[in-house]
């Protein structure tokens, strides 16, 4: 079974580092370390940084590997 992130990730058009710490996705020092190794989508306003709800599904999908190909 693989993880429908659609259903999971709440509606919304930009999320914040925040946001997507408290959501329990991925902890803030990662999401920092992505957006500045450019390993995911940023949208900046002003001197922060969002993230859209499509590049957070995109990318992490791209990063979930089924439980039956883990070894």
């Amino acid at each position: 079974m693989i993880t429908n992130f659609e259903e999971l990730i709440p509606e919304g058009i930009l999320f914040s580092i925040k946001q997507i710490n408290d959501m329990g996705l991925i902890r803030s020092d990662l999401l920092k370390k992505l957006i500045y190794s450019h390993k995911i989508e940023v949208t900046k306003l002003n001197s922060k940084n969002f993230i859209s709800r499509s590049a957070l599904v995109s990318y992490l999908q791209a990063n979930t590997i089924p439980a039956d190909k883990i070894r």
